[in-house]
């Protein structure tokens, strides 16, 4: 089968190397254009790109798939399948009747769960702990498409966003190619989506990563998980914007009183821990200054001396 892939993040180069690896037919690879990256703003091709080329493989970049160009571009790769994985464009419906069996989307969700950009991050925040990988026929309605494989996943209790997007990168890629082997012993069974099921995972935004120290401790360590690796939650200290990476759940350090104070700062033996509105507690593992390399909750609360009174805002 003639299969045309479209991916743009570290998540579709997964895919694209198993297909790769596996000795599927891969015509051609369409990625998006080269954009400004990283803290000197340089021009700097998609992960995907970067790969394509050093495989050798045809690499076509479209600032829209709605153009002419796009379309024709595709109608002359003659492909069987069309197979889409974290792209980042929403496709037209003649882009989609161009493959002769279908288009296909791996999608990082058990769906109708978490249709949208970041079903990851938001799995997470929403404190799910289970999720997956969905390879679905492409339909122009946001991820409704029908479900040919579908495959759960564990969250763990430490997972991040980038962790479990680490995991569910290979998973995607694994289903990926159950899917393939269906379609080509003639087994495919497409199966509809529950409409009343469905939730949406919209695009992340640099104004979730304020923390709020009023909300429960669980709710705030997930959203400490569910936003590292972007845009990484924030918080308060001494006037300065501070990063929290990581933190975990915690005992009420020695000597706490009842009364609850959100954002107040204790020292647990050398651990740092915070306590949220609920009055529980978190260790805070890994943060981060401006201008200041990352560090642990002890080397933190050493270097600022933390001190009786202290809290986030």
């Amino acid at each position: 089968m003639r299969i045309a892939f479209m991916g743009s993040s570290e998540f579709s180069v997964t895919s694209l190397a198993a297909l790769v690896d596996t000795g599927e037919t891969v015509a051609a690879v369409i990625t998006q254009p080269d954009r400004p990256a990283g803290r000197g703003l340089r021009v700097t091709p998609s992960p995907v790109k970067q790969f394509a080329t050093a495989q050798g493989l045809p690499v076509f970049q479209y600032a829209s798939m709605k153009s002419a160009e796009a379309h024709a571009g595709l109608v002359a790769l003659q492909p069987d399948l069309l197979v889409v994985a974290a792209y980042g464009q929403i496709l037209p419906q003649r882009i989609l009747d161009v493959p002769r069996i279908a288009p296909l989307n791996v999608h990082a969700s058990l769906l109708p769960r978490y249709r949208g950009a970041a079903p990851i991050a938001w799995a997470i925040l929403q404190g799910e702990t289970r999720t997956g990988v969905s390879i679905m026929r492409i339909v122009r309605r946001l991820d409704a498409g029908d479900v040919l494989v579908q495959r759960p996943e564990p969250i763990r209790p430490d997972d991040t966003a980038a962790t479990l997007h680490d995991r569910l990168k290979e998973l995607g890629a694994r289903c990926l190619l159950e899917a393939l082997e269906l379609i080509r012993a003639g087994r495919a069974t497409y199966t509809p989506q529950d409409e009343s099921a469905a939730t949406y995972a919209p695009s992340l935004g640099r104004e979730m990563a304020r923390l709020d120290w009023t909300q429960p401790a669980r709710e705030t360590l997930n959203r400490i998980r569910g936003l590292n690796p972007w845009p990484v939650a924030q918080t308060t200290f001494r006037g300065q914007t501070c990063k929290i990476w990581l933190a975990e759940p915690a005992e009420a350090p020695d000597g706490d009183s009842r009364t609850v104070q959100p954002g107040r700062l204790r020292l647990a033996g050398r651990r740092l821990a915070v306590q949220a509105g609920d009055g529980a507690w978190l260790h805070l593992l890994e943060l981060q200054l401006p201008g200041r390399a990352a560090v642990d909750g002890e080397a933190f609360a050493r270097g600022a001396r933390i001190a009786e009174g202290d809290a986030f805002a």
